[in-house]
């Protein structure tokens, strides 16, 4: 009962798990990712047991050193479970060479359909566009097709620097949300994804088979080549990860589609943070790379190495990590 034990009888009865609770915290590091489950789960219990423990000092009107430290006790035992987790480097890094490949293999089966969904439409709209002008009418307005046509009819030649940055910026903007619009509208049980892979990879590829149709093959492909290995594999994993979205909340396994989704969670934020890294490198390239008059070879050169390192890097990052038990 509150107030019916003394400080000291207080103290002696509540100190081993206080010091258990210390011990803990100290314990490597102050670090949540650091603790193994069966160490966070007994943090958590002591830190309820402090809460009340601490609460009943207030209560009982202790003396201020005593509360101060079960305050300060307290406090760090909270950051530690709810606290955001510092930026650390060799995080990022793990990420890259282990994490977001790994999570995309593991999404292996939705990264297909996405595939099948963006570039078999493109096929259809570039042999559409190249058999039939009507073709290319129905899909875009001949406005767009006018401009994109208009656009690819010279050579390329380079932009000054100032141009070169602001277009970077907008392919930022522009790549990105053409992902986030696939991966985001998967929420609609993955009908959303479905629908904005098929439109982008038919608006892609009848664009194209429009400009090739007008002569100016050359200069698309060749400004295409060098960044379309690193955007377009970024819009095919963001679709994959809002399928595999959608699919969690169709396929939910007895749990609620919330506790479906949460599970889900981990391994599509990481195929998404994956793809917008994808997406900065492609804008870098789009902005600076392929519009400049570098020699067409050297920019297939380019983008044959690009693609061959995108294929290695998720076919084998992080596999030896996979195999190992964790």
């Amino acid at each position: 009962m509150i107030g019916a034990r003394s400080q000291d009888e207080f103290v002696a009865a509540r100190r081993q798990d206080w010091q258990e609770l210390d011990h803990i915290l100290l314990e490597g590091g102050e670090s949540l990712a650091k603790k193994d489950g069966a160490a966070i789960s007994r943090l958590a219990a002591l830190y309820r047991s402090l809460c009340t423990d601490l609460m009943r000092a207030r209560a009982a009107r202790y003396t201020p050193d005593l509360t101060a430290y079960l305050d300060a006790l307290a406090a760090r035992a909270h950051a530690t479970l709810y606290g955001a987790e510092p930026f650390r480097l060799p995080d990022v890094v793990s990420f890259f060479t282990r994490d977001f490949p790994r999570a995309l293999r593991q999404n292996a089966r939705f990264f297909a359909i996405a595939c099948a969904l963006f570039f078999l439409p493109s096929l259809v709209g570039i042999a559409g566009a190249l058999a039939s002008d009507e073709f290319a009418a129905h899909v875009l307005p001949s406005s767009v097709l006018q401009g994109m046509a208009q656009m690819y009819s010279e050579g390329l030649s380079g932009r000054d620097a100032g141009t070169d940055t602001g277009m970077a910026g907008f392919y930022v903007f522009n790549n990105v949300g053409i992902a986030f619009r696939c991966f985001a509208t998967g929420v609609l049980f993955g009908a959303g994804s479905i629908f904005f892979l098929i439109y982008n990879g038919l608006f892609t590829g009848t664009v194209v088979g429009h400009v090739m149709s007008v002569g100016h093959g050359g200069n698309i492909w060749t400004f295409m080549c060098s960044h379309a290995p690193f955007e377009l594999t970024a819009i095919v994993i963001a679709g994959g990860a809002g399928l595999e979205m959608g699919y969690a909340l169709v396929e939910t396994r007895g749990r609620t589609r919330i506790g479906s989704l949460r599970r889900a969670a981990p391994s599509i934020v990481r195929q998404v943070l994956g793809a917008a890294a994808m997406l900065l490198i492609a804008a870098g390239i789009e902005g600076f790379w392929s519009p400049s008059g570098l020699p067409p070879p050297v920019k297939w050169a380019a983008s044959g190495v690009f693609s061959l390192l995108i294929v290695l890097y998720l076919a084998l990052a992080g596999r030896s990590a996979e195999e190992a038990p964790r």
